[in-house]
């Protein structure tokens, strides 16, 4: 794990693990709120270590930005903590989580203590706005990457924390291109000076405008060509021909994993327009 300060009181800790996905820590002299865990155990016990005997600190929250287990896993090493996320995030991990860690427990052993913790605190629309120690954090509800994807400004140092509607390649696969482009612009429109990436590199000041609009380009220019596969009536396979280089995308960030994350986006949003443009059958004569 890679432990970064971008502020005087805010943390990232990036795995060197799992697909270098993120979390990150505001230090208050009245505790700490932590943004997502990490997928190995042994990487978040560090995080706690690190917050708790080192800062001498105790973990007041812990915001789920989402369920996907990468961000949620080691939730259960913070029982003292009050758990915080979107409504649909605690549907989420109380069906499709607890099926995904059963999977997962039997492949990889390390991950046999793990337990699903649902949320205690939880938002459905809106902003919901944590005050601790002089912080002030809006959760807003962001679907995009996920449907319960929630994005985390902090608003004394427009810190973005966007969990994974920010990585160094959008992905759309567990949510919707519609609701990512329009989370993209709510992002735009909160003017962060930084923002961390729910995968990656945090992005740094002077940087944040620049990259999620070539974001937005990148969704806009995926969504041209799998248009012009449906509108040809060519067989989904055709999208493998559209390499990720020419939709704007560089293939090297994540150790290459991006070049799968844009095949899978492809996908999904050709499946996603097909249900658009179908015609329904059926109905009153």
């Amino acid at each position: 794990m890679v432990r970064e300060r971008i502020a005087d009181d805010i943390y990232v800790f990036t795995s060197q693990l799992y697909a270098q996905v993120t979390a990150g820590a505001i230090l208050t002299k009245d505790g700490v709120i932590l943004i997502d865990t990490l997928y190995f155990p042994e990487e978040t016990k560090a995080i706690k270590e690190f917050l708790e005997d080192r800062q001498g600190l105790k973990i007041k929250y812990v915001i789920n930005t989402h369920y996907h287990a990468d961000h949620t896993q080691g939730t259960y090493l913070f029982p003292e903590a009050q758990i915080v996320s979107h409504s649909l995030c605690r549907q989420l991990l109380d069906t499709a989580g607890r099926s995904g860690l059963a999977d997962a427990q039997a492949q990889s052993p390390e991950l046999e203590e793990v337990q699903i913790i649902l949320p205690e605190l939880v938002f459905k629309e809106g902003v919901l706005n944590l005050y601790l120690g002089g912080k002030t954090l809006q959760l807003h509800h962001m679907p995009g990457h996920s449907m319960d994807l929630t994005g985390v400004y902090v608003t004394n140092n427009q810190i973005l924390f966007a969990s994974d509607n920010s990585m160094p390649v959008p992905t759309i696969f567990d949510g919707s291109h519609k609701s990512l482009v329009e989370s993209m612009h709510k992002m735009l429109a909160l003017e962060p000076d930084t923002i961390v990436q729910g995968h990656g590199e945090v992005i740094l000041r002077g940087e944040v405008e620049a990259i999620i609009q070539n974001d937005l380009d990148y969704l806009a220019k995926i969504k041209d060509e799998v248009q012009k596969v449906l509108r040809g009536n060519k067989p989904a396979s055709v999208l493998d021909n559209i390499d990720i280089e020419s939709c704007g995308k560089s293939r090297i960030p994540l150790n290459g994993l991006v070049s799968d994350l844009h095949r899978a986006n492809l996908y999904r949003l050709y499946d996603e327009l097909k249900a658009e443009t179908a015609v329904p059958t059926g109905g009153a004569t």
